[in-house]
This record gives structure tokens, C-alpha cells and sequence, in this order.
């Protein structure tokens, strides 16, 4: 299959997952069960699944966090509520924002659901510890739910191989961000300002690069810097395509369709903004 199938599926299911840091429901959802701030209920979210972890775990994990970003909300969040009780207030409050949403999510789960589930068992959960912890969650009864849990492994098995190909780079988490900047073009404080790096921090980020003949004295790509940007994307693919080999073309080409218009429908609602640092492009926010 080809790996340009993997691209294509992230960005159509990126949105649905990521209802869950952005829609009202969520953030409420956060705030009930105990947790503080908007931050605190990302990391706690997103690091549920792997249980009480420290945040020397989140920050390995997520990767492209200032770590004392991550020290702010984790381990403080287990006190104020149980991974377990995240969980279940994450996956309730997505499966509710789906709904008021993209009401199309639910007419799409029955030939959908099980496609996806196919997949999430076909990968290789090896170096892939928020996949894997994702994968090991208890299938859902809801079957709403049980797509955005499916969404959710799935972007989380592309991000661990994201996180792996970054490292085998000799990148690190701001110097990443400022290849991913200067590459595509997105203001430096989209990322910068949301992953708690310094304007210091971003600076000498750059000076590495520069040092490195990866960006010019002007912060823009080299050539090098260029092919790299393309290497990393294009072996991210690579290994994000695997599991959807467990597919023919015909049944991933179907998987697509049936994404299409739930997809269309949460980027239409303008619950996800535009820039993002999650990377998902504007040109996919169709209307």
C-alpha cells in the first residue's frame, strides 16, 4: 500500500480525535473531574492511559515539551483525579462532543468501527508506548467511542514513530518545532508559545541548527535542512502506513470515505484552530 495512504488518513482522523483537546465538552469535562487549567487536562488526558506516570515518563512520551511545562501538571494532576477517572471523563465528553459536532460520526460506526479496530490490532506496538497503552484500554460499548478510541491509537502509533525518527535524527523537542517553523511556514509562537519554550529557548534552538548546516544564518532552511524536513516526513509515513496494510485498497479507500464526512463536519464547526500545533494543515479544513 502505499505510504501516501497514511498521510491521508492522519489528517482525516486527526480531527477526530482531537475534539478532545479543543471542544467545550472536553475542557468541562476536565474542570469537573478535578483537574486545573487547561494544561493540566492535556497532559493528564493525553498520559491517562499509561497510568500514574511521573513526568519524566510524559516528557519522554510527548517529547516535544519544555519539561518544565510538563512539572507544572504532572505528578500534581493524580492528586486531584485517578487515571481511571480521567479516562472515563476524557472518553465520555469526546464521544459527546462528536456528537453535537459531526452527527454524521454516527451513522458511519458500524462499517467504519471495524476497519479501524483491524488496523489498531495489525500494529506493532513496540517503542510505541502511548499507542500501546492506547491500544490496551478496554474496547468501548459505545460505538461513537469506540471510533474516537480507534482515531486516538492510530494518531498516537504515528506520533511514537514520529518521536522515533526525530530522535535517530539527533533533534530535539524545540529544535524540531523550529525545523517544522521555518519549513512550513508557521509563526514561530503557534509552536513556540503552546510547547512552553523560551524565546531564548527557540534561539539557541536555531543557533544548533545553524551550527549544523540545517538553516541559514536567517533562520530559513538549507538545502540540508530542506531534505531533512522531507526525510522525516516521508519515514514517518512509512512507518505510520504498516497497520494499514491489515486493509486491501479497497477497504482502506472505503475507511476514507467514511471518514470524509465526519471530518468535514468538525473542521466546518471551527472547534479546531487554525494554526494548530499539532501540525494538521489548513488547506484540510474544508467547509
Amino acid at each position: 500500500m502505499d505510504t501516501a495512504i497514511a498521510r491521508t488518513l492522519w489528517q482525516v482522523l486527526e480531527p477526530i480525535h482531537a475534539v478532545t483537546y479543543f471542544a467545550a465538552e472536553s475542557r468541562e469535562a476536565n474542570r469537573l473531574v478535578g483537574l486545573r487549567g487547561f494544561w493540566m487536562g492535556y497532559f493528564a488526558g493525553r498520559a491517562a492511559p499509561l497510568g500514574a506516570v511521573t513526568a519524566g515518563v510524559v516528557e519522554a512520551a510527548f517529547f516535544n515539551f519544555h519539561p518544565s511545562m510538563v512539572r507544572r501538571a504532572i505528578p500534581d494532576a493524580w492528586e486531584f483525579a485517578s487515571p481511571e477517572a480521567v479516562l472515563r471523563a476524557r472518553a465520555e465528553a469526546a464521544t459527546a462532543a462528536l456528537r453535537r459536532v459531526a452527527p454524521a460520526t454516527a451513522r458511519v460506526t458500524a462499517d467504519l468501527v471495524p476497519l479501524l479496530e483491524r488496523t489498531v490490532a495489525a500494529a506493532d506496538g513496540a517503542g510505541r508506548p502511548l499507542f500501546a497503552a492506547n491500544r490496551g484500554l478496554p474496547t468501548p460499548e459505545d460505538p461513537v467511542t469506540a471510533l474516537w478510541q480507534a482515531a486516538t491509537a492510530l494518531r498516537e502509533h504515528r506520533g511514537d514513530g514520529h518521536v522515533a525518527v526525530l530522535t535517530a535524527e539527533g533533534l530535539d523537542g524545540c529544535e524540531a518545532h523550529v525545523l517544522f517553523a521555518v519549513s512550513e511556514n508557521v509563526p514561530a509562537a503557534t509552536l513556540r508559545d503552546n510547547r512552553g519554550w523560551s524565546e531564548d529557548d527557540w534561539q539557541a534552538a536555531v543557533d544548533r541548527l545553524v551550527g549544523r548546516g540545517l538553516l541559514e544564518d536567517d533562520a530559513h532552511p538549507t538545502a540540508a535542512g530542506r531534505a531533512l524536513r522531507a526525510h522525516i516526513e516521508a519515514r514517518t509515513d512509512d512507518l505510520a502506513v504498516r497497520p494499514y496494510r491489515a486493509l486491501t485498497r479497497t477497504e482502506a479507500a472505503q475507511a476514507l470515505r467514511l471518514l470524509s464526512r465526519p471530518t468535514d463536519q468538525i473542521l466546518a464547526s471551527g472547534v479546531i484552530p487554525f494554526p494548530n500545533p499539532m501540525g494538521l494543515p489548513a488547506r484540510h479544513a474544508r467547509t
